[in-house]
């Protein structure tokens, strides 16, 4: 279904220039002389590039249908992740290139949303934050009794985080799937 720039909205997803790309940010901009313009930021969904573009406001593209299917982690071989779908029970093998930063939140048996435009995988959609088991951590310094003070637990994911000294191993700790930081205590 074709759809005019003049009608975009945030989290749209396109082709354009046969690539697909996702609407981040756009602004109507209307001269004093001449057509309205779109200027737009477009997030390409393959890439991850994030780019700036003007449209005429009259000019269509096609919607690109980005279909999410809800699948179960199984285990990773040789930068080859396998995913189950539960009622199909269809495996999906997906590369490390497109698991990305993602696979340090990864537990086996977890439920995750994959992105798929047709039968292409686009990525995967983590939740903003996750519960993940502290496998190895130091001890705390004794003496130091800093509130901030922070030192290195690696999770069962083999994630390194900064965490306050009072966590230890065998504790449940929330991450951020954003920038992999400590959260606080699950």
């Amino acid at each position: 279904m074709p759809i005019e720039a003049g009608d975009f909205r945030t989290g749209l997803t396109l082709i354009i220039d046969g690539e697909l790309y996702q609407v981040l940010d756009f602004l109507h901009v209307k001269p004093g002389k001449g057509a309205a313009i779109l200027k737009t930021k477009l997030k390409n969904l393959r890439t991850g590039n994030v780019i700036e573009r003007n449209f005429n406001t009259t000019i269509k593209f096609d919607q690109a249908i980005i279909e999410k299917k809800e699948l179960q982690y199984s285990y990773s071989a040789d930068g080859t992740y396998y995913f189950m779908d539960m009622e199909t029970f269809d495996t999906y093998e997906i590369s490390s290139e497109i698991v990305g930063f993602a696979k340090n939140f990864l537990v086996e048996g977890q439920m995750v949303k994959i992105k798929f435009f047709e039968s292409e995988i686009l990525g995967i959609d983590l939740p903003d934050k996750i519960e993940l088991e502290v496998t190895e951590t130091t001890g705390a310094v004794a003496g130091n009794t800093a509130t901030n003070a922070t030192k290195d637990a690696t999770v069962e994911t083999g994630l390194l985080v900064r965490v306050p000294l009072f966590v230890k191993e065998g504790d449940k700790i929330i991450v951020s799937t954003d920038d992999g930081k400590y959260c606080g205590r699950a």
